[in-house]
């Protein structure tokens, strides 16, 4: 038995920060999934020794989010491990990573999901999550598989925004940012918070309406700090539209528009 799934990329339609928590900042975003970029995850029929992953990665397996979904699902269930001795999965990468895009989230919760169905675990979604945060703080937006969600805690707290679909075309430069790198530089040279009362306001506006009204830098406080590691980082040197907004930490540059 063959089977395969879309993983889709996201952006963030916004991204503030609103205060730290140890070491991790607490944000307020909104994540838009990208209909028209995504890897696809297969599950194909072979006998493996050991639990494989085929993919165009940029790090070793055991360091990869399907691999670490992967024990912890072996925990709940034998039922796992033994299908993946008789399954291989191959990962078909489309998003780029280092982007700001969610690429590895985006594959752990879709990885997740698979498993759920084709080993009937029949495990609900709250349970899917909790496994997914034991991973990634970004990875529970992909599980719940909404179009558009407003975020918040360290990632974690989820909850849908239902409005008119959009078309969201990604550009992503031939740069890499380094996430932790990134939010180091912001928390050394860049850093601020952002009002609740601002962030009630925003989480209340269309994405579209987000867009029209903020610039590149308002929209997103990392902007800077990914500036400020790479001067190259900018819609007039990468040629791109001048309302281009920035995904995540970077380094992908987006626009949208109403269908």
């Amino acid at each position: 038995m063959n089977l395969s799934k879309k993983s889709f990329a996201k952006v963030n339609i916004f991204l503030k920060i609103v205060g730290k928590k140890d070491n991790y900042h607490l944000i307020a975003s909104r994540f838009a999934k990208v209909h028209n970029l995504y890897d696809t995850i297969n599950f194909i029929e072979k006998k493996c020794e050991k639990f494989t992953l085929n993919g165009n990665f940029s790090c070793n397996t055991k360091d990869n989010t399907i691999y670490k979904a992967y024990l912890q699902l072996c925990k709940i269930s034998p039922k796992v491990q033994y299908f993946f001795k008789n399954h291989k999965v191959q990962v078909d990468k489309n998003i780029p990573q280092f982007a700001g895009l969610g690429g590895g989230s985006s594959n752990c919760a879709t990885f997740i999901t698979m498993v759920n169905d084709v080993c009937n675990l029949s495990l609900n979604e709250s349970t899917l999550v909790n496994i997914a945060l034991q991973i990634g703080a970004d990875v529970p937006f992909f599980i719940y598989d909404y179009d558009c969600a407003n975020v918040s805690g360290i990632g974690e707290i989820v909850e849908e925004f239902q409005e008119d679909i959009f078309n969201i075309d990604v550009f992503t430069p031939d740069i890499e940012c380094d996430t932790n790198l990134v939010y180091k530089t912001f928390r050394q040279y860049h850093y601020k918070e952002t009002s609740l009362v601002e962030i009630e306001k925003i989480f209340k506006m269309s994405s579209f309406d987000i867009y029209k009204t903020y610039n590149i830098k308002q929209a997103n406080d990392l902007y800077e700090s990914a500036l400020h590691l790479n001067n190259q980082l900018t819609a007039k040197n990468l040629q791109l539209h001048e309302n281009s907004f920035f995904s995540g930490s970077g380094s992908s540059f987006f626009t949208i528009d109403s269908r």
